[in-house]
């Protein structure tokens, strides 16, 4: 066999076993990186991988080196969740507080500027979340007529966001 169908072949097994990776629950980088890994112990070994099983091998070191990520990846997680390390960071701080009450007030300025009917609408749509048709009922409007209204409330409210310098 000669070195471009023996490459081609790799290839080939090398793409099932990724494939099968991801069908036991691996993401796509992660099936990706154990591909890797495990053609680059391929190269390593070769010389020690008989012919008629370099496939069950490929298969088999890549299932190893998956759930020995998976097994990292859950200690990492454990450890995480017993020092609680996220909360430390997520704590809520004066300055995000402050920023957070200052965005609150405008976006409460913005909102009082438009038309109570459509206050109304978006509040039932977006605080909440009605569908059109509920809306439409609750109103006896046609849903064409509560769309529109949130079309034109939506478009308000973004006009007035800009004008008042925001992105």
């Amino acid at each position: 066999m000669n070195d471009a169908m023996m490459e081609q072949k790799l290839y080939e097994c090398l793409q099932k076993v990724k494939a099968y990776l991801m069908k036991i629950g691996a993401s796509k980088e992660d099936a990706e990186d154990v591909v890797q890994d495990t053609a680059y112990k391929f190269i390593l070994y070769i010389d020690s991988i008989s012919h008629k099983n370099v496939e069950s091998w490929l298969f088999r070191v890549a299932v190893n080196g998956y759930y020995d990520l998976y097994r990292k990846g859950s200690r990492r997680k454990a450890i995480l969740e017993k020092f609680n390390f996220q909360k430390l960071f997520e704590e809520d701080t004066p300055e995000k507080a402050a920023l957070q009450n200052e965005v609150k007030k405008d976006l409460e300025t913005i909102f009082s500027k438009l038309k109570p009917k459509q206050q109304q609408v978006l509040l039932m749509k977006y605080s909440l979340g009605l569908a059109i048709r509920e809306i439409s009922e609750f109103y006896g409007m046609k849903e064409d007529s509560v769309k529109t209204t949130l079309y034109r409330a939506r478009k308000d409210f973004i006009k007035e966001y800009r004008r008042q310098g925001h992105e």
